[in-house]
């Protein structure tokens, strides 16, 4: 008796979970509901009444869509601001933090410049301060907060949640960041690999949304790939999967902060890419660039100046020859480039999708879209967001969104309209997290 109790729970709990994803993306009825789901429209309104209890739905009118003189159904939609999400992009040089609702979108954000070699203590602190920062400026409690998510930029063990000798984030090597902060507040908290991150954000806001085999190339201080296959995050044995960085693209060449002897860091990071244009500047009267100049001045001037052109085309070949290699290996229909280095635009993805023309095979390449990120900054903390959401949409988060959405007050603005997103969720593994 006792398992058929708990086999009816968990039914009842995966169709409830089914709801709150479909209405996600968009408002429907209960009457859309009973046809998409499979169910009557009686067990229909039950989980629909219990979502209502718990403030994670509002009903917003009738059904217009529809033709006839009968009754229109009144609309669902998911209270977007029943809840939030706090995310975290730590990058090696940046640390941003931005208050989300549930569709991700962004209610208050606080940026710094931060390097990540000032160590964990440094950095947890200016975390703290940073999100007490979003929290204090949108009137919101840290009670109001179902998760907290960190997108790391080092490769981390997703059984320990520790990171592994990570080659950018001296001092951070066994540092467990989500036991750390969740020691520090006391709601839920994950993290994972940045391009891990930028994988998933790709995959549910930006402009391949919903393809299920996606690469994401996070090009800035270092670089890294976040894998879907199948609409699944691919990590490896231990989380190690992507680490583009390190392939080697020249055996022979210098060897980067992996030590490995040419490797595509060595050739393509931004530290690289920037030394390269100072050499080329020596002697060179014609340019607007200098010796003095940074990436910033690099990226300013992709388009419109000789040597930074050559620049970003001579680091979109190093690219290219690194991409072939994956798209040889994983075939994807989809390889999205972000991070600093995107910014460079047209010069860099046109050598990158040159070099993939001439290297890679006709089955692989034929069938694949290269293209720059459309996300901006926000790449990092709708990563995060994605990932928190595909936590919170399981048996045990939706025990946390009851909990959260029951214990707050009615949102103070109505949600803004759903954008249409695919309906297809790949199944992630997060650092686990206390059921608070």
């Amino acid at each position: 008796m006792t398992h058929d109790v708990l086999d009816l729970a968990a039914i009842r709990a995966q169709h409830t979970l089914l709801l709150l994803k479909m209405l996600w993306h968009e408002d429907l009825s209960r009457v859309e509901l009973s046809r998409r789901v499979g169910l009557s429209r009686s067990a229909i309104s039950n989980i629909v009444a219990e979502l209502l209890d718990a403030g994670l739905l509002e009903e917003v009118g009738r059904d217009e869509s529809r033709a006839g003189a009968g009754r229109k159904a009144t609309m669902l939609r998911l209270c977007a601001r029943a809840v939030y999400l706090l995310a975290v992009d730590l990058g090696a040089r940046h640390l941003r933090v931005a208050l989300l609702d549930l569709r991700c979108d962004v209610v208050a954000f606080e940026e710094r410049k931060h390097d990540i070699a000032s160590g964990p203590a440094a950095t947890y602190r200016e975390i703290e301060r940073l999100l007490h920062v979003v929290l204090g400026r949108s009137g919101v409690t840290l009670e109001q907060v179902a998760m907290i998510g960190v997108g790391v930029p080092g490769p981390v063990d997703h059984h320990t949640g520790k990171v592994v000798r990570p080659p950018n984030m001296s001092n951070w090597d066994g540092e467990n960041i989500a036991a750390a902060l969740g020691a520090r507040f006391p709601v839920p908290v994950t993290a994972d690999n940045d391009a891990n991150l930028g994988a998933l954000a790709e995959w549910r806001f930006g402009i391949h949304k919903g393809t299920p085999d996606l690469i994401y190339i996070k090009a800035a201080k270092g670089i890294g790939a976040g894998i879907l296959l199948g609409g699944h995050l691919y990590r490896g044995a231990r989380g190690g999967a992507g680490e583009i960085g390190h392939i080697s693209i020249n055996e022979m060449g210098p060897r980067g902060r992996s030590g490995n002897p040419g490797s595509l860091e060595s050739y393509a990071a931004a530290d690289i890419v920037v030394a390269n244009m100072r050499a080329k500047v020596r002697g060179e009267s014609r340019s607007n660039l200098t010796a003095m100049s940074d990436l910033a001045d690099l990226l300013r001037f992709a388009d419109c100046d000789t040597i930074a052109r050559d620049v970003w085309q001579e680091t979109g070949r190093h690219l290219g020859v690194a991409i072939t290699t994956v798209l040889n290996l994983f075939n994807p229909s989809v390889v999205v480039i972000g991070g600093q280095l995107a910014l460079a635009g047209q010069p860099l993805i046109d050598a990158v999708r040159d070099v993939v023309a001439e290297r890679a095979l006709h089955i692989s390449r034929d069938s694949v879209a290269i293209d720059l990120s459309h996300l901006g900054a926000n790449v990092g903390v709708l990563g995060a967001g994605a990932m928190m959401l595909e936590e919170l949409f399981t048996p045990r988060g939706l025990r946390r969104l009851y909990r959260v959405s029951g214990a707050n007050a009615p949102p103070a603005a109505s949600p803004s309209t759903p954008p249409a997103h695919s309906t297809q969720h790949p199944s992630i593994s997060v650092t686990p997290w206390r059921d608070v």
